[in-house]
């Protein structure tokens, strides 16, 4: 599942160019997850079909816009321009178990082009925001708290004059669970918040064997979302919620989200009738039977940089399955503090190691069949 999500973000990668649509990016990554899911594991077992696909829908969002966009046909947006910024967001799930990443690019000019720079603001968000999140991997381990890991987010986004997103969290992630019990904040609620409505998370302790989806926005804004006027597409059927629906287009989204996303995210793009499954999907909400996850925005004009990467906790340590690298042109004056940079160094000198260790394995397997 992690090999798909990466070759899928990598593939959508290259195609977020100036005059690109939308919706065709989102289909494409998603062609990307079905195709690959559907070369594997195609024998049953126990007489019953493995489940596979895709895990959190493809979402393609905009400069301010910084996550959970996936339009439908019949609302498309303007094409992407030379300069925006562009964070993709998806997962991908083999039997249940879920890789899920996210990834943050400035759309070139051509194919063949990159942008050699970005502004100053940009390069600090990117930067901070892709440095949180391997440090917040790297500090994910066993006997390790959720607390700690919200101070190291913190501590780097103050150092590049930098906010959170607040209502961005980290989750543990469990087999068809892509929003498990034990979560992570980006940063620490404070009393305004909270009286505003911002819950304060719980306090856990994360242990051998488990996954989690390390997930980090930042914003050259104040970190807290507005409301947009995007369509939300994105729902997860809420099954602990039972209600007898009055109309039928109500229980037409719901038998078919019980029959084919009975626990994970997806887009009402899905639904062969658009219209019936737009009017459906309001009265399943009202009653708690879906839950919505709404495009969250910030103020016109700031910069947003999403990454997100997937991480198992194993006998020795954690280890980073899905991510890209951050693109060379996002760049910043500003230096890591010392602890940050320290981590930094030890995740690099790892990365040589496996490196050196992996070409000295291709060669030998070259020599070998010389």
């Amino acid at each position: 599942a992690a090999k798909i999500v990466n070759l899928a973000l990598t593939g959508l990668v290259s195609q977020c160019v100036a005059g690109a649509k939308i919706i065709d990016l989102c289909q494409f990554g998603t062609t990307i997850i079905e195709s690959q899911t559907g070369k594997l594991y195609n024998k049953k077992v126990n007489g019953a079909s493995i489940e596979k696909g895709v895990a959190f829908p493809v979402c393609i969002s905009v400069n301010e816009v910084i996550c959970n966009h996936s339009p439908l046909a019949s609302e498309e947006l303007p094409p992407l321009k030379t300069g925006d910024v562009v964070k993709i967001d998806l997962g991908c799930h083999i039997d249940g178990y879920i890789a899920v990443s996210a990834h943050t690019l400035v759309v070139p000019e051509s194919v063949d082009s990159s942008p050699e720079s970005v502004d100053e603001e940009l390069g600090n968000v990117g930067v901070a925001a892709y440095n949180a999140m391997l440090v917040a991997a790297a500090s994910i381990k066993a006997g390790a708290t959720n607390t700690e890991v919200t101070a190291v987010v913190d501590r780097i986004a103050s150092n590049y004059g930098v906010s959170p997103i607040a209502t961005v969290r980290m989750h543990q992630m469990k087999r068809f669970v892509i929003d498990g019990v034990k979560e992570v904040a980006l940063r620490e609620p404070t009393p305004e918040d909270i009286e505003e409505g911002e819950e304060k998370v719980p306090e856990c302790t994360f242990e051998q064997a488990e996954v989690y989806a390390i997930d980090v926005a930042m914003t050259t804004g104040d970190g807290k979302v507005r409301p947009g006027d995007l369509r939300t597409t994105v729902f997860k059927r809420n099954v602990e919620a039972n209600y007898r629906l009055k109309m039928k287009a109500s229980r037409y989204v719901l038998t078919e989200v019980d029959k084919k996303f009975p626990t994970l995210p997806f887009t009402t793009r899905h639904f062969e009738d658009e219209r019936q499954a737009k009017m459906g999907i309001t009265e399943c909400v009202a009653h708690g039977l879906l839950t919505p996850y709404p495009s969250l925005h910030e103020k016109m004009g700031t910069k947003v940089a999403h990454f997100k990467c997937t991480v198992l906790l194993l006998p020795s340590g954690t280890v980073q399955v899905t991510g890209l690298p951050l693109p060379s042109y996002f760049k910043t004056d500003k230096n890591p503090d010392e602890e940050t940079q320290k981590v930094l160094t030890e995740i690099a000198e790892v990365a040589a190691k496996k490196a050196k260790k992996k070409a000295a394995k291709k060669k030998k397997k070259k020599k070998a069949s010389a």
